[in-house]
């Protein structure tokens, strides 16, 4: 059962594994928090659609700097195994937004491999202990219609990120006993603002 309230449930589509909600309303509060207020915010601007792709899209500036302000930062563990005396350095993947054992990462068009990345990372992190909650930010399928209507379709393949890719990964397995809530952007949320 999630956790999220009526009006942010309406306008994403939101799916979660090992009480992820209840996980973060109950023992990681500000964070929440942090993340409902986003959620709030957050509106799907047509412009960032049709801009032309790049380093980092207007919709990935957005998310860094909401979540800036607020203290969640870009992070880069550093994990090894130790054997007798011999090191071995075992890097993970940087986490897109980190916080108090919170880890977020926004997928919004990249190859769909990059959800297997996130996922081991998560899984790894975890058993770490270094991570409570993995969240994925990323965009439900439903969106294509709207790219496809914007003449921006081929941008937005079916190889890229989008909910339909994502779940399946979960669903067998991928980033095993650590909470994961997936939050996915939906037709709801378009602003015309072009």
């Amino acid at each position: 059962m999630t956790h999220f309230p009526p009006d942010i449930l309406s306008l994403y589509e939101i799916h979660e594994w090992k009480h992820a909600s209840a996980i973060l309303k109950c023992d990681f509060p500000d964070e929440w928090q942090d993340i409902l207020e986003m959620l709030r915010e957050f509106r799907l601007r047509k412009s960032w659609i049709m801009k032309a792709g790049g380093n980092k899209s207007e919709l990935a500036i957005w998310v860094d700097q909401f979540l800036g302000i607020r203290g969640w930062r870009e992070k880069q563990f550093e994990t090894a195994v130790i054997v007798d005396r011999d090191r071995y350095d075992s890097p993970t993947h940087k986490v897109d937004c980190y916080k108090n054992r919170i880890a977020l990462e926004l997928e919004w068009n990249n190859k769909d491999l990059f959800y297997d990345r996130d996922l081991n990372n998560f899984r790894l992190l975890f058993e770490l202990r270094a991570i409570s909650v993995g969240v994925i930010f990323t965009r439900s399928d439903g969106l294509q219609r709207i790219f496809n209507e914007l003449g921006r379709g081929s941008s937005y393949g079916n190889s890229t990120t989008h909910m339909s890719k994502l779940l399946p990964r979960i669903l067998g397995g991928g980033g095993s006993g650590c909470p994961i809530m997936v939050v996915g952007i939906t037709e709801q949320l378009l602003d015309n603002d072009a």
